[in-house]
Order: C-alpha cells, then structure tokens, then sequence
C-alpha cells in the first residue's frame, strides 16, 4: 500500500516557499504521490456543505502541480480532484497532455461530478447537467489523447477535423471520486482507478461494497485493467494496517486545517511511509 499526501495547495501550505519545502520533502520522505484538490469559487457566506471558508486560500490544481513536478522528480501528481463539468473539455484535455509530458508521466488525472450548487452556477453548469457532462467530457478528452482522427459527438461538446499534440505518452490514468452510485459506476466504467475519503476502515468498507455492486451493473473495458482504490481518511483515521487489509492501493493523508507550516512540516515526517 502507497502513502500519499493531499491538500497542500491550500490554506497554510499554499505559498510558494511552503509548497517548495514541502513538496521536496515529502519526495525525499517516500511519498509516492501528492494529490492537490478544486474549488474555483466557494459560497460567501459559508453553507453547511461547503469544506471552506470563503477567504481560505486554494490554488489551481494544474497550475499548483506543473510547480511541484518542476521541483520534483518521482513523486505522483494527481488532481483530488477537478470538478469536470466546470472545465472545457478541449482545453482540460490540452492541459492535460502537457502537464503529463511535463512531469515525465507522473499525472493522476482525479476528476468528479461536483456537488456544490453555487460553484457550478457560477461557471453556468446546472446541476442537472453534471453527472452527463461528466462522461462526456472524459470520452472527448479520451478521443483528443487516442484517436488518430480525433471527433466526438455529443449534447455538451462536439468537434471534429481537429488535432491536438503533444499526444500523452500513455492514455492518462483517470481516477474518479465521489460515493454515489453513479460516482462507482463511473469509477467502474471509465476509471483507472477511484477515489474516495471517510473517517474510518468500516467507510471504505462501505465504498468496496458499493464499488463492487456498480461492478455488477456496467461493463468495465479491458483496457482499464484492475480499478486501483485509494482512500483518504479524515477525523478518526484507523490504523494503516487496517486499510492495507481492506486491498487498499494508496492512502492518502491530509495535514489541514493545520495553521501553522512548522505543524504541517512535523505532520510529513510523523506520516511519512516505514
């Protein structure tokens, strides 16, 4: 089971200096991945949903992790994750293919339904819309990195007679988050891998299990290989041991709400992989 690291484009972890020391850091300490999270705008004042306070710092994921791959060399950068129907597909897939080229193929490209009313009517997505701008923005985004002759048809985006280089290396590994039904069969369908957070081993149980039904309702393509699961606790965390029995692929750990970088420091070193 990997250990990996996430938020720390955000609050106290997000200035330059900080995201320098700890990015480089966390490589040195064997972390295998760094994970960086979205939100474009948060509601003002906050709401009971919201996991921000409207003032609270957080930077672009795609522009925060071409920083740290610039500073690193092995560590995994994934996104934890893009809200996908904010983005232009065309655009995102671009963005995409050059941070993965960039960073030597170390993209998880994490991406979700979004759930908070306000920041998607903000960028003027409705929420009706979110769940099929969602699969229909990771199927154009696949046909731009893959097709010889890229085109896509769809309610939401279409194109055609057009190309887009770099290529990516390999198709970008896609993991996607959430815990709604539609969340894992979308995982099961159209993931590498899926990701997910709770407060304890018996929560990720719960996900398995709801993964593993999704399993028996949408066909998962070959080329997908194992769907890979990773998991972060939040609050009550339980012991690795207990997650690592679960299959858990990758662990994630989250520093904040830390304040204090000295404190978030100590919290790498403290968490850091045996």
């Amino acid at each position: 089971m990997e250990t990996g690291i996430f938020g720390l484009n955000a609050k106290a972890a997000h200035a330059r200096a900080e995201t320098l020391r700890f990015a480089r850091r966390a490589e040195e300490l064997g972390y295998g991945s760094w994970w960086a999270g979205e939100h474009v705008v948060v509601p003002s004042p906050r709401t009971p949903d919201t996991p921000m306070d409207p003032a609270d710092p957080i930077l672009d994921p795609l522009v925060h992790l071409a920083f740290v791959a610039a500073v690193t060399e092995r560590i995994e950068l994934g996104t934890g994750i893009v809200i996908l129907p904010q983005r232009n597909p065309v655009v995102l897939a671009k963005q995409v293919a050059s941070l993965d080229a960039l960073s030597g193929g170390r993209l998880l490209l994490g991406v979700g339904a979004g759930y908070l009313e306000p920041e998607l009517a903000a960028v003027g997505v409705p929420m009706s819309e979110r769940g099929r701008r969602t699969d229909e923005y990771l199927d154009a985004m696949r046909s731009l990195w893959l097709d010889p002759r890229p085109a896509y048809e769809g309610e939401h985006v279409s194109f055609s007679g057009v190309d887009a280089h770099p290529r990516p290396a390999r198709e970008p590994r896609v993991v996607i988050g959430g815990h709604s039904p539609a969340a894992f069969r979308r995982a099961v369908a159209r993931g590498h891998g899926w990701f997910g957070n709770g407060s304890s081993p018996r929560d990720l149980e719960r996900h398995l299990t709801g993964l593993a039904k999704a399993a028996t309702e949408v066909e998962r393509p070959a080329r997908l290989g194992r769907l890979e699961i990773t998991f972060m606790p939040i609050g009550t965390t339980g012991r690795p041991a207990d997650y690592e029995s679960l299959g858990l692929d990758r662990l994630l750990r989250y520093p904040l709400p830390l304040e204090d970088p000295a404190e978030i420091m100590a919290f790498l070193e403290r968490h850091a992989p045996r």
